[in-house]
């Protein structure tokens, strides 16, 4: 994976066009950037990235954010009662039940920017420069 700007990008090898191409994930829009090495491909995706926040300004629209955290997730109903009787087992709500889960799942993905609203604190929302 590489970052750049909040954006993740994702990448394989293509072993018959000795070649690195890469995707970024976050966004509906979709980005592509490619390389022969490691530095070419951050460098494209570096490219890529800043072209799309150019065309979104050009145009006057709001460029596609990163994940925003929340998530529309389809159980089924019976799937969706078993989890919940199992959150409260646990004394917890189905959200908080369900992001340990995920964040197990994920491993050393997760890099928890803040608290999640469930602890009944608001996110904090002032920018800080550092």
């Amino acid at each position: 994976m590489i970052e750049y700007k909040g954006y993740t990008g994702v990448v394989e090898f293509d072993p018959e066009l000795s070649l690195f191409a890469g995707h970024v994930i976050d966004l509906r829009d979709q980005i592509y950037f490619e390389g022969a090495s490691v530095e070419e491909l951050t460098a494209s995706m570096q490219r890529a990235v800043d072209h799309y926040l150019r065309v979104c300004e050009d145009r006057g629209e709001e460029p596609g954010r990163p994940f925003s955290g929340k998530l529309n997730l389809r159980l089924g109903p019976d799937l969706h009662r078993a989890a919940a009787v199992a959150a409260a087992a646990d004394g917890e709500s189905l959200n908080a039940w369900l992001t340990k889960l995920v964040e197990s799942a994920a491993g050393s993905m997760v890099v928890r920017e803040r608290p999640p609203a469930a602890r009944g604190r608001k996110p904090d929302t002032k920018k800080h420069s550092g």
